[in-house]
């Protein structure tokens, strides 16, 4: 039987088919270009073909990605005047902007403005919409559609049945975008104006990554030519967080924003060694900046001689008092150390051409240059303001306790100093045994050296786990540019963690930035996040609970299981669901749980490596699983999670990071007694 011409899902499948060929075509365009005639160097060819290259790329058509996800029927054309009885326009809204040969749009991307009704627009405030339409797709193919009249009274109570079955839709492999399901609270935060910064606190499961790299790839709509000079990064906790997001902004049509850690952001050494807790929580504080500057430029020294520069048969002098006002000037200005340094040959030889030009010489800039050049200008500078390298001042202050003590005095106590004192002083920066935290403090003594390059747009995920001083060194490198901070307090797992998002986006350099709390949870179930819920008077008194608008609450168990069978057991039951699996442990006990699941013949991977429909099961280490999502979990022994951390409160927020991490289902086995504040 054959399908009638006008059948509404007929027609949307066909207008489907229609784009992707329009798609199809722009990309042919793109990649017929003649370039030629139009560059003038093979410097410009070159640039000219990686925009080209890019441009292919972005406009890939990911067969499994719907194209579009909705539609709008605007009552009139926006920004239009409309005759009476006319109907308004009607737009597609999907994931980039596709266009026919004539150039009409045939999918609106969702960050243009006439797409936002499709995330704002409500009965209440319909914003000029009739009728707001999302489709349902099975691997990239529209297999459903529901339709939303925003003016029909009838319809007011209407929850849409796609939008749920999009949020709590099986996944394997990486992180996807969510662009189909944004709603209007994250919609305002997403589409937040680049000058200011935004902090978004977020619970489990109530969208803020995604929030965060949707907002970057908005910010890159809007702002195209401004990011693409100044650039974007998104930081992330550790690597296997950045491969499980990698492919959202990809998936957008976003392809030239950067991914790092705060590691990578400081990897002036080679990390070989660690901390304990106390010197890393030392090490960590704000104060730090305080003794790192004192120590830098107690290497300059006011001159006690003069300059007696040699030209020709000539002779000029500059007094030592003239020079030590020049070199006071220059302390006074606070620009940075490296600067001043080049900044004070040129000071003393312009001193020079004053004194020559008094007596009837007319020296140019030329003669400048060569008078700063003089050996006994730079002999006069090394003396005065020598070169220091940022990891040779660390390794001092860390090596030599009366040069700490000098320059900490009525900054640290002994106590302090003491912790942070190598017990064995390295010999050089190579053979040092540098910890994390000293790579940070070497980042900042670099950007008291010579100033750190700023970006455009820096995203934060995660961000309460960073210390005073990781957030000085983010924050150096969007100076001149804007933020979002992404994290949620109750997730802090790290000795420094935050205490408040106001303190940290002070050392971040970004006070005035917004805070914004979302606390409707789409991914987590009512039923874990209700359990895990029963942490949070422990650990963030002062937060708000997440409330799961989920209407499926979700598989939800606790089970008192003998060994790890009765572990591997629960992870063979929830493999029999769609969708993938993580079994989360104490660091501890992963060696033992590989081990089984070898002898059980369940194949596993480690954090970080890619999902497939074979392969749906991932072993994950307690100190690995925040921002890590799985379809269903299995939390071994949350006793020997909060055991594994070095305090009961920093045990109780890994515990409740290890719990939120099941979109549909999540069993808790234990052997041993579980913590008394989940009873």
């Amino acid at each position: 039987m054959s399908t009638p011409v006008d059948d509404p899902l007929s027609r949307e499948r066909s207008h489907l088919a229609s784009s992707r060929s329009a798609l199809r075509a722009m990309r042919e365009d793109v990649e017929a270009l003649d370039i030629s005639d139009v560059t003038a160097n093979w410097v410009n060819a070159e640039a000219l073909n990686h925009q080209i290259e890019e441009r292919i790329k972005a406009l890939a058509d990911l067969s499994d990605t719907p194209l579009f996800f909705g539609r709008l029927d605007y009552l009139h054309t926006p920004g239009a005047e409309q005759a009476e009885g006319a109907e308004g326009e009607r737009f597609y809204i999907g994931r980039r902007h596709v266009h026919d040969a004539d150039g009409d749009p045939m999918v609106i991307d969702w960050r243009a403005p006439v797409s936002q009704p499709f995330y704002r627009a409500s009965k209440k405030d319909p914003q000029d919409i009739a009728l707001r339409r999302r489709f349902g797709y099975t691997r990239g193919d529209i297999t459903a559609y529901e339709d939303e009249r925003l003016s029909d009274p009838a319809e007011a109570a209407k929850t849409s049945r796609l939008l749920q079955q999009e949020i709590e839709r099986p996944r394997v492999g990486p992180m996807r975008d969510i662009v189909a399901t944004i709603q209007p609270e994250q919609d305002e935060i997403v589409r937040s104006g680049l000058s200011g910064s935004v902090c978004v606190q977020g619970g489990p499961g109530t969208g803020k990554t995604a929030v965060g790299l949707h907002r970057v790839a908005y910010l890159l709509y809007a702002h195209r030519e401004r990011l693409a000079r100044t650039g974007t990064l998104v930081i992330g906790p550790n690597r296997s967080f950045l491969h499980y997001i990698e492919q959202v902004l990809p998936a957008l049509g976003e392809l030239s924003v950067q991914q790092a850690t705060v590691e990578d952001l400081v990897a002036h050494v080679e990390i070989k060694g660690t901390d304990d807790a106390t010197a890393a929580v030392v090490k960590g504080d704000a104060r730090m900046a305080q003794v790192l500057r004192r120590a830098l430029y107690a290497h300059v020294t006011l001159p006690t001689e003069p300059v007696v520069v040699v030209r020709g048969s000539r002779r000029w002098r500059v007094a030592q008092y003239e020079l030590e006002d020049i070199v006071r000037e220059l302390l006074d200005r606070g620009i940075r150390y490296g600067a001043a340094r080049e900044a004070l040959p040129q000071r003393i030889a312009h001193a020079v051409l004053v004194q020559m030009e008094r007596s009837g010489e007319a020296p140019d800039d030329r003669v400048q240059d060569a008078v700063a050049r003089n050996s006994a200008v730079k002999a006069a500078v090394k003396t005065v303001w020598p070169a220091v390298d940022p990891a040779k001042l660390v390794l001092r202050l860390l090596s030599d306790a009366d040069f700490l003590a000098e320059h900490a005095e009525g900054i640290l106590d002994e106590e302090e100093r003491k912790a942070i004192l190598w017990a064995r002083p390295a010999r050089s920066v190579k053979s040092a045994k540098w910890a994390a935290a000293d790579a940070v403090l070497i980042d900042e003594a670099t950007d008291l050296i010579q100033r750190t390059h700023s970006l455009g747009h820096v995203v934060l995920d995660e961000a309460q786990d960073l210390s005073p001083m990781q957030y000085r060194a983010v924050g150096r490198r969007c100076t001149t540019g804007s933020a979002t901070v992404l994290g949620d307090l109750a997730q802090g797992t790290t000795p420094w963690a935050t205490r408040g998002w106001q303190e940290a986006l002070t050392h971040l350099g970004k006070q005035d930035a917004v805070v914004e709390e979302l606390t409707a949870g789409f991914r987590v179930p009512t039923d874990v996040i209700t359990y895990a819920s029963r942490l949070l008077p422990h650990i963030a008194p002062g937060l708000t609970p997440v409330v799961s608008i989920r209407e499926n609450p979700g598989h939800f168990e606790v089970r008192e299981v003998a060994g790890t069978t009765g572990v591997v057991e629960a992870c063979r039951e929830l493999l029999r669901n769609e969708g993938s699996t993580g079994l989360i442990a104490a660091d501890a006990r992963i060696p033992e749980l590989a081990r089984a699941l070898a002898e059980a013949g369940i194949p596993y991977l480690g954090p970080g490596e890619e999902t497939t429909r074979e392969t749906r099961l991932t072993l994950v280490p307690a100190s690995l699983a925040k921002g890590l999502e799985y379809d269903y979990v299995v939390l071994d022994e949350p006793r020997a999670v909060v055991d594994g951390e070095p305090d009961e409160r920093t045990g109780l927020r890994r515990l409740y990071v290890a719990l939120t991490r099941a979109v549909s289902g999540l069993i808790v086995t234990h052997a041993a007694p579980l913590p008394p504040q989940l009873a």
